[in-house]
């Protein structure tokens, strides 16, 4: 979180995390396409040869208010490659909330969490953890005939009980869904935040 004071803005940050390829840039695609002009920038993405994100997709939302003031929130996807691991530590960097896009093929559960332990691993390297944080988690790729049921995704990866959403990114399901709970949570926790600064500065 930071807030400029003489904007009366504050910047929130949510990252869209998960394997290589399992839908993270294709939801931040899908709510740029979607989303009213008004309330969003330009889309950046940085792309390999490959046409795979290599650092950040970033797209900055405005919505409502929070403390009298205007909150954005600034949406980033990591590259999922291993090979990248510096770079998603630094895109993690002040993150405050998450979305974990977890790809629902059979044949990629063990991806999925092996990438989520990472996750985890950075966040503790920050002082945080997946136990308290702002987060949700979203099973994309529903469609595919290799999706593995939803009740073993549960036991696999939604060890600490988050709201999870099912989603075929690229069609838009289940996209808004997620993205509103995870500024709810953000939400809530900035708003704790202020309170608990003014009450120590009274």
């Amino acid at each position: 979180m930071f807030i400029h004071w003489a904007l009366r803005e504050i910047h929130l940050k949510i990252v869209y995390y998960g394997p290589g390829l399992s839908g993270k840039t294709a939801n931040l695609q899908y709510i740029y396409n979607h989303i009213d002009p008004s309330l969003k920038s330009d889309l950046l993405m940085l792309k390999s040869r490959e046409d795979r994100t290599i650092f950040f997709d970033f797209l900055q939302l405005e919505v409502g208010t929070i403390d009298g003031k205007k909150p954005k929130f600034n949406l980033y996807t990591v590259p999922g490659q291993v090979h990248y691991d510096l770079t998603r530590k630094v895109v993690l960097n002040g993150v405050d909330g998450l979305v974990y896009v977890a790809d629902s093929q059979r044949e990629m559960m063990d991806a999925n969490l092996d990438t989520l332990l990472d996750l985890e691993k950075h966040l503790i390297a920050d002082g945080k953890t997946l136990e308290d944080f702002a987060w949700v988690l979203q099973y994309n790729k529903r469609d595919l005939p290799t999706a593995e049921p939803v009740e073993e995704m549960e036991k696999k990866l939604n060890f600490f009980g988050v709201p999870a959403f099912e989603a075929v990114a690229t069609q838009g399901k289940g996209v808004f869904p997620t993205l509103k709970e995870v500024i709810k949570q953000v939400v809530s926790r900035v708003q704790t935040q202020l309170e608990e600064k003014q009450a120590v500065r009274a």
